[in-house]
């Protein structure tokens, strides 16, 4: 699958139920040396006070992707 076909999918989390934003709104972490993807990135929306650069992230360990749907990314991840 294409990264741009993923973006615009909802990523909930099965573990507690909690959706944790947008792909479109997420960066990759990718390992330089052999292209694989370590992590999907999402901008954490519970930090309320956000200072200009300092974003404040939820890291997805790739492993934690469950299933990827039509409409929504599927994980499960505690915490």
């Amino acid at each position: 699958m294409r990264l741009t076909k993923m973006a615009g999918k909802e990523i909930l989390n099965i573990n507690n139920g909690s959706r944790l934003g947008i792909i479109g709104n997420s960066d990759l972490l990718i390992d330089e040396k052999t292209g694989k993807i370590i992590s999907l990135l999402v901008p954490d929306n519970g930090s309320q006070f956000i200072m200009f650069n300092d974003r404040s992230e939820i890291e997805i360990p790739w492993e934690a992707i469950k299933k990827i749907g039509n409409d929504m990314l599927i994980i499960d991840m505690e915490g």
